[in-house]
């Protein structure tokens, strides 16, 4: 055991470099002031008393409201997807899976840059609209373009985490419910549904929380007027060197998103249990 324990110490060394220390500084830039001497800090709470501002608590709004539509996109799309997929035979499954799964072998940053091509006022879709004679339509640096990029990115979290919980349902519950007289819509509403359900909250999991801080999207199909949470900490770092109010900004979004996964993690054990009784009722 003691050998196997002599394995971890890369991956702890690893996670101290490149997640620990940087949190830290996180932390440290936060509560201090700018153009602090290295060893003659001065702390105080400015920075986050300054995020209270209307304009940065709207920028805030904006990308919790983005968050939750993209993921009510995603559920309505990636649920029936997910159920279809999990209906057909393994090697359907297998190949489907996979074609879901290709996209996201391609950095996110390429396949924003594929929508740009596809949706510019030259862009390909433009292109076909004109040859069958269609007027062209202005898609760019649009709420349309945004909200499609942000669905076509985290579509595929949303699809995988359902398919994998439905993959697993157990048959027979269906067969009985069927044998008992439910109809396919019952069946569903009855069965399906609520055991499904801890893959529809770990789906949200996974398509809200880097929905509400990415930043890649809104600045590119956005056209860099489409300002979110994300794209306001980067513009603290990058463009104007406030790094003690992006770190500021970037702790807030912390505890929100622990928030997040906190309730969520409740929700789903609920669900679970839910699902656990709404499947023994049948017996």
């Amino acid at each position: 055991m003691k050998g196997y324990a002599s394995l971890v110490k890369p991956y702890i060394l690893w996670m101290s470099l490149f997640i620990v220390v940087p949190m830290l500084l996180i932390v440290l830039y936060a509560f201090t002031e700018h153009g602090n001497a290295l060893m003659a800090f001065r702390f105080t709470l400015d920075n986050f008393m300054r995020f209270f501002d209307p304009v940065f608590i709207k920028v805030l709004f904006k990308s919790l409201e983005v968050a939750i539509i993209t993921t009510v996109l995603c559920i309505i799309i990636g649920y029936p997807i997910a159920y279809i997929i999990s209906n057909t035979s393994e090697r359907t499954q297998t190949l489907l899976i996979l074609l879901i799964t290709l996209p996201m072998w391609i950095n996110m940053l390429v396949r924003t840059y594929a929508w740009i091509s596809i949706l510019s006022d030259g862009g390909i879709l433009n292109s076909i609209f004109e040859f069958f004679g269609l007027a062209p339509i202005k898609m760019m640096y649009t709420d349309f373009a945004v909200m499609l990029g942000m669905v076509y990115n985290f579509l595929p979290f949303m699809i995988i985490s359902i398919y994998t919980v439905l993959a697993k349902l157990d048959r027979a519950l269906i067969h009985a419910s069927h044998d008992l007289g439910a109809n396919p819509i019952q069946t569903f509403l009855r069965i399906v549904l609520p055991l499904s359900m801890p893959g529809v909250i770990s789906g949200i999991t996974l398509v809200f929380l880097p929905a509400v801080s990415t930043f890649v999207i809104p600045k590119f199909l956005g056209g860099g007027q489409y300002m979110l949470i994300g794209n306001l900490i980067e513009n603290q770092f990058i463009t104007v060197g406030e790094w003690n109010f992006g770190s500021a900004i970037s702790l807030i979004m912390a505890v929100i998103i622990m928030g997040s996964m906190i309730l969520t993690r409740k929700i789903d054990r609920d669900a679970s249990d839910t699902a656990s009784v709404e499947g023994g009722k049948l017996w």
